[in-house]
């Protein structure tokens, strides 16, 4: 009871002259309602307004700042700008509350179900990101920790939380040296990014903050120390340390052994980095809609190209040729065998979603266990030919290791060219990796078969130096002379690097003698005068009857 009387004492001691204050007022009101209102007492009303307003948007900002927490700071590496931009258009906590949801339900496997893996399997990122990679600022906001929630765990890291000493890789230079804290990342695949994607992070201030750097170089303690940490060039004085200096790529790296692999070209680094930080695609309506957590182990990377060679006016043969990296499957050894399996499930379907076509295939791969470490460094072929009419198609295929799981899944257009009589026209041009000729019995059948010879695609285009180009194309609907009874033409073979002919020759006048109103371009080029680089075919066919030309071209890569 004291206690409440204490406080009642002080309430009454502490409002009393505001008390005297009301009663006073209440006398005087009736001649201050009389009088009319003076100049300070409107500009009292304005500040009053102003104030109102102020203090209403500080409710507003007060009642945002859960969404702007959950912007900045819950979803900021994974909302794209669209979306982005679309939240903050919104002025009312229902509308924002209803994006979130559905920001979420876009991004759930199963959409519609009350739990959603995704958001789960995103805060899990979050809370491992805090508890791993943090060091003076939240695990989150780390390069680590950005890297780890976007893209989930890497497939493999090297890690030197010590730094010491380090043989560099031929890439970087070769030699020892000394390095701070570092780690690479590899992902043996990222969508939208591509397949091998490698992230260095380095500590050069040895605090435990790691950064994501363009420069491998950035990582050697030894960098600034004369005469000390040299690569191997340097070491047989074939170079200088100076030079690390000086690159024009902004990298401190030396001069690498046998040549700068494209990955460390600079423009490639670019390209990387400026990829990485976008937000993953909003993607998981199709066979990539596997829990989150499992998404890299269980996507399985291979290339696809299609090409057509006419039939008839209404029918295209369409060789689809699937590639896959032999290192990215698993196998078992079986009494001294490695032993493998794909699954390959295609469907071609029209435009309107009826299916046009299906095909399915389980390749067994086995290889004696002796020879498969050089096996891995190559890759498995698979090729279906499909007979299509004109038209737009979509291809969809499936990939899949029995071993392990892992899966792989493509969609895309597919259009079917139509070879109308009266119009010079040609096949796909296609750069194989193998043409040679078909004994009689094996002629038009089989994968890779094409009448009577035997064209393996290179599905990705990528040579080495060692190889030989394969060139092949039909050319159709060549005019015939009345008289002669023959086509009259002209082919022409041109290598271009960078825009420029490095290579310029025509077909020999003895195959042009063998054509009718078709001919095909078949031709092998050995590729080791050619440096390693990026480069173009373009074959250039000239009808001199019908007075029309055709040049279709194709890129290749040497390495």
């Amino acid at each position: 009871m004291s206690h409440q009387y204490v406080s009642c004492h002080s309430w009454v001691g502490r409002w009393a002259p505001w008390i005297l204050a009301a009663v006073a007022l209440s006398v005087y009101l009736p001649a201050l309602q009389a009088s009319p209102p003076k100049e300070n007492d409107q500009d009292n009303e304005k500040k009053l307004s102003k104030e109102e307003k102020r203090r209403q948007k500080a409710v507003q900002k007060e009642m945002e700042s859960p969404y702007k927490k959950w912007l900045s700071e819950e979803v900021p590496y994974i909302i794209t700008d669209d979306e982005r931009a679309a939240f903050k258009k919104f002025t009312t906590d229902e509308e924002r509350e209803q994006f979130v949801e559905q920001f979420w339900e876009r991004r759930s496997p199963n959409p519609g179900s009350p739990e959603n893996e995704f958001k789960e399997e995103y805060y899990r990122r979050i809370a491992y990101a805090n508890e791993h990679y943090a060091s003076g600022i939240p695990g989150w906001r780390t390069d680590r920790g950005r890297i780890y929630i976007m893209w989930g765990p890497a497939d493999e890291i090297e890690s030197h939380p010590s730094g010491g000493s380090y043989d560099r890789p031929a890439d970087e230079g070769g030699g020892e040296t000394a390095t701070f804290p570092f780690e690479k990342w590899r992902y043996r695949y990222i969508e939208g990014i591509g397949t091998n994607v490698i992230l260095e992070f380095v500590d050069p201030t040895m605090t435990g903050e790691y950064h994501l750097t363009m420069d491998p170089g950035e990582k050697d303690a030894l960098l600034h120390v004369p005469g000390a940490g040299l690569t191997m060039m340097e070491q047989m004085g074939m170079a200088s340390k100076a030079d690390r200096f000086t690159r024009s790529d902004g990298m401190t790296i030396g001069q690498g052994m046998g040549g700068q692999p494209e990955a460390m070209e600079e423009f490639t680094r670019l390209d990387l980095y400026a990829k990485i930080f976008r937000p993953p695609p909003v993607k998981f309506k199709d066979l990539k809609a596997v829990v989150t957590s499992k998404l890299s182990a269980q996507l399985l990377p291979f290339d696809v190209r299609t090409d057509f060679i006419r039939v008839t006016e209404e029918t295209v043969l369409t060789p689809v040729t699937i590639q896959v990296q032999n290192s990215d499957l698993q196998f078992q050894n079986k009494d001294g065998v490695m032993h493998g399996v794909l699954d390959i499930f295609g469907q071609i379907s029209s435009l309107g979603g009826r299916i046009v076509n299906t095909f399915e295939k389980s390749l067994v791969l086995d290889v004696p266990e002796g020879e498969f470490q050089s096996y891995q460094d190559h890759r498995s072929v698979y090729q279906e030919v499909v007979p299509l009419r004109p038209g737009r198609y979509k291809l969809s295929l499936v990939l899949k290791d029995d071993l392990n799981g892992h899966m792989g899944s493509m969609e895309l257009g597919i259009v079917v060219p139509r070879y109308d009589e009266d119009k010079l026209a040609s096949s796909s041009l296609i750069l194989a990796d193998l043409i040679q000729p078909l004994p009689t019995s094996q002629v038009g059948s089989g994968p890779f078969v094409i009448g009577g010879t035997k064209v393996r695609p290179s599905v990705n285009g990528r040579f080495t130096r060692d190889q030989k180009l394969g060139i092949y194309m039909q050319v159709y609907n060549l005019g015939v002379d009345e008289k002669t009874h023959k086509p009259a033409l002209e082919v022409q073979y041109e290598i271009l690097k960078d825009g420029k002919a490095i290579l310029n020759q025509p077909e020999d006048p003895g195959n042009l003698k063998k054509a009718g109103q078709q001919f095909t371009v078949e031709k092998t080029m050995p590729l080791s005068g050619l440096a390693p680089g990026k480069y173009t075919v373009q074959i250039k066919v000239t009808d001199n009857i019908k007075k029309q030309t055709v040049s279709p071209t194709a890129s290749f890569e040497v390495r």
